[in-house]
């Protein structure tokens, strides 16, 4: 704690690691270079309106998607931050087809799965963005790192959280013992603890769904949707639709306020279309670990087989009862058909 009463990000993780005697350090050096990526990407959205660094970089990623100048400055930026954390031996990002294997780091036992910049077609109109992480131990010892390596469940997380840059900029993660989120100080350019112990209400008001492709949803999605707008005063319905476009600035609000965001499979994308090692699985480990529920309609999210780097699901997540309600509206309607 510093002289103001604060407790900054790396002070909070040094107290959280002395509990544990065979702790080694390994993740405080890991959240350190996200700690210091993020602030670098944090100053370069905030001057993004100043600077040749809005628009399109020309080229598509491998989900076929347009990048963004910025998703591809902030995949560099978190990157050349992990490569220097003397722990990190690989990365996977979406913004990238195949694994990132870091330099002189074959020995090092820690993969970073990684969103860098969640949300980027809100860039160029100032809406809310975020980097979305996950932390994996390797299965191999030693050596490059394989697909193997990579391809592990969500259950298999050590640590997960994200960064959101909004009207502040915050940081929220868990390693598997509950949920803390930090605010930045932008006049000591600090993570300062400010939300400890987030947990999220079993129920709430807000239901997260795009739905201008509702003709392709399912049937059960569109009953629950349905529901969501009905009035019904015991239940504190309607609900209130946001949508904002960022899987991370939709999931942030759900989580501190209680909500659902669904993105379900759909005519188009059968098998959804958030992908599970960059979003899904991170954001699961977080809500979970903040008391709420993440499905695919199938299983749990975190346990999902993983089978490509850039895999799909579909996802439900938030508020534990919302989610168990629009499941069952979900296979209620399976089961007719």
């Amino acid at each position: 704690m510093n002289n103001n009463g604060l407790i900054t990000l790396e002070q909070f993780i040094v107290d959280q690691e002395s509990q544990y005697p065979d702790a080694k350090g390994s993740l405080s050096k890991i959240f350190r270079a996200i700690e210091l990526a993020s602030k670098i990407v944090n100053r370069d959205v905030r001057k993004a309106g100043l600077v040749d660094i809005l628009g399109s970089q020309g080229e598509t990623n491998i989900q076929g998607e347009e990048q963004k100048k910025l998703d591809v400055i902030a995949n560099n930026i978190f990157i050349s931050a992990f490569s220097r954390s003397g722990e990190v031996c690989a990365v996977i990002s979406e913004e990238e087809d195949e694994i990132h294997h870091l330099p002189k780091t074959e020995n090092e036992k820690y993969i970073i799965a990684m969103d860098p910049l969640d949300g980027s077609s809100n860039i160029d109109v100032n809406a809310s963005i975020g980097t979305i992480f996950s932390v994996y131990k390797r299965k191999s010892k030693s050596g490059t790192p394989t697909l193997d390596d990579c391809l592990q469940a969500g259950n298999q997380q050590v640590a997960a959280g994200y960064v959101i840059y909004g009207s502040s900029t915050m940081l929220i993660y868990t390693t598997g013992n509950g949920v803390n989120g930090f605010t930045l100080d932008d006049g000591i350019q600090e993570f300062c603890l400010s939300h400890r112990n987030i947990k999220t209400p079993e129920d709430g008001n807000f239901f997260s769904v795009n739905e201008g492709n509702l003709s392709d949803f399912p049937e059960g999605i569109t009953d629950y949707i349905s529901y969501c707008k009905e009035k019904d005063q015991a239940t504190n319905r309607p609900y209130s639709a946001r949508y904002i476009g960022s899987m991370i600035a939709d999931l942030h609000r759900n989580i501190l306020k209680g909500g659902i965001f669904i993105y379900p499979p759909t005519t188009k994308a059968p098998n959804g279309k958030l992908r599970l090692m960059y979003e899904c699985n991170p954001m699961s480990f977080v809500v979970e670990q903040a008391g709420g529920k993440a499905h695919t309609g199938v299983c749990p999210v975190m346990d999902v087989e993983t089978t490509a780097l850039h895999q799909r699901v579909p996802v439900f997540v938030g508020s534990k009862n919302m989610v168990n309600k629009a499941l069952a509206m979900h296979h209620a309607a399976e089961k007719k058909s």
